[in-house]
């Protein structure tokens, strides 16, 4: 007896291994609820085995091995431990039962309803969520790409909610009874400062492209030196630049471009420099080394625009009626729908439509100065509305007479048509630094001018080792 009981418990332990490596296995092979249906019958087949009198047990074994089962799960049990197979099961049955995150990309048109119920999440979990204890604001603002992540439990009810704005910013919204708690977490990004130069030979977005830059880095340099530089007449090839810029890494990852320290743009053999000053109440301006303003009180272009189709011209042919009429403003040719800004700042004295104006737009900048803003897709302000410089009044379109989407622009200078293009350059600067403000300037720009120069300097030195070793080739 006890050598048979030994070989017994031998045997078992072999087949204990081996069920465990099969169940194992097929973990790994079949999809879990396949799985838990599969162990379920064998278990129920197996207790049956073990309640069975030892006579038939052998009986027993040679019935169960032609059970009818799919042929992958048709496995030896002839011989087992029930625990084992029970232990086998119960993790399988743990692991299913932990519930899974299920994450969903918002999408143009999305909101919490439409994903709480893409989710089988209802109405009143929304309305649960959002009004949470420390209840996230960003989920009533949903952007497309940003993800929604749920955590729901066997019973359908939502345990845990992960709302990622971007890299940086994310909410985790958790059950507390019958409620839910919002827990924020905000990452801070490294800054690192980098550098970037370019020899414009083209125009002035292909070498800012060529050096690296990114559209909205090219934009900012233009808006920076939009009040001394008109990139539109002024710029020519042979004209360069250089950056000193910030970028935003996390986990060594690049993420985006900072703010813009200081930048020079040599035009036309004239090299005009500015730097980023902040003020003690977080307000930011770009000045020269003087503290000068590199902005005017008028910008020189009143939008971001690819081309001027139509210059100021007094005798101008027009385009529709083939006859000779003055011309009294510029027109910029833009894709329809394209931003247009308030020059500067004022007023708004008209704001409707005309047959031959279509949508306009009219400005009074105090007593002398009045710019019009003709044929625009649509209106984004109202008569009497105060505006700020570059606030969008519209987009472009093609109202009224015209030949094609484009911006009507006119600048008057007490109630006479000026020239935009020169007039611009009269008028005076915006405020500049002020004599309070002179000692803090100097002190975060000195650091600026010295980094600028050492990079130059090393610059020179390199293309002078470039020059060199050619000419030794």
């Amino acid at each position: 007896m006890q050598v048979n009981s030994q070989a017994s418990k031998t045997d078992s332990g072999q087949i204990t291994r081996s069920v465990k490596h099969s169940w194992s296995q097929m973990a790994a092979d079949f999809p879990r609820k396949h799985i838990i249906a599969a162990s379920s019958i064998l278990g129920a087949i197996f207790l049956g085995l073990l309640l069975t009198p030892g006579e038939n047990a052998q009986a027993n074994r040679i019935q169960a091995n032609r059970i009818s089962l799919p042929i992958e799960l048709q496995l030896d049990f002839s011989e087992f431990e029930t625990n084992a197979l029970t232990d086998v099961t119960a993790e399988l049955r743990v692991d299913l039962e932990e519930p899974q995150w299920q994450e969903f990309v918002v999408k143009d048109g999305d909101n919490l309803s439409t994903i709480f119920k893409r989710a089988s999440l209802s109405a009143n979990t929304v309305y649960r969520v959002t009004n949470s204890k420390n209840r996230s604001k960003g989920l009533l603002r949903l952007y497309p790409g940003q993800t929604l992540s749920f955590k729901i439990d066997s019973d359908g009810e939502l345990q845990s909610l992960k709302h990622v704005e971007n890299k940086l910013k994310s909410t985790i919204i958790e059950r507390d009874g019958e409620q839910f708690v919002a827990t924020y977490s905000h990452r801070k990004p490294e800054i690192r400062q980098n550098y970037s130069s370019a020899l414009i030979s083209s125009s002035l977005y292909r070498a800012a492209q060529s050096s690296g830059l990114s559209q909205n880095l090219i934009m900012e340099m233009a808006n920076i030196f939009g009040g001394v530089i008109d990139f539109v007449y002024d710029v020519r090839a042979g004209d360069s630049f250089t950056l000193l810029f910030e970028e935003k890494y996390l986990d060594d990852e690049k993420i985006g471009n900072g703010a813009i320290l200081a930048a020079q743009f040599t035009n036309r053999g004239e090299t005009y420099t500015a730097y980023r000053y902040v003020y003690g109440d977080g307000s930011v301006g770009y000045y020269n080394e003087k503290g000068v303003s590199m902005r005017k009180a008028f910008l020189r272009a009143p939008l971001d625009f690819t081309r001027v189709s139509s210059e100021f011209n007094l005798k101008r042919r027009h385009p529709i009626f083939k006859t000779t009429r003055p011309h009294r403003g510029i027109d910029y040719a833009a894709p329809r729908g394209t931003p247009i800004y308030a020059a500067g700042e004022g007023r708004v004295a008209q704001a409707g439509y005309t047959k031959a104006n279509g949508n306009y737009v009219v400005i009074n900048h105090g007593s002398s100065y009045t710019t019009k803003y003709l044929h625009l897709h649509k209106r984004h302000v109202r008569k009497g509305q105060k505006v700020k410089q570059k606030q969008i009044i519209g987009t472009v379109g093609s109202t009224g007479y015209a030949t094609g989407p484009h911006l009507h622009y006119e600048f008057l200078v007490n109630g006479t048509h000026r020239n935009p293009r020169t007039i611009i350059k009269k008028l005076p600067k915006a405020k500049s630094i002020a004599a309070s403000e002179k000692q803090r300037f100097l002190a975060q720009v000195t650091g600026l001018q010295l980094q600028l120069a050492a990079y130059h300097h090393h610059r020179q030195l390199a293309n002078a080792e470039q020059l060199s070793g050619s000419q030794k080739l």
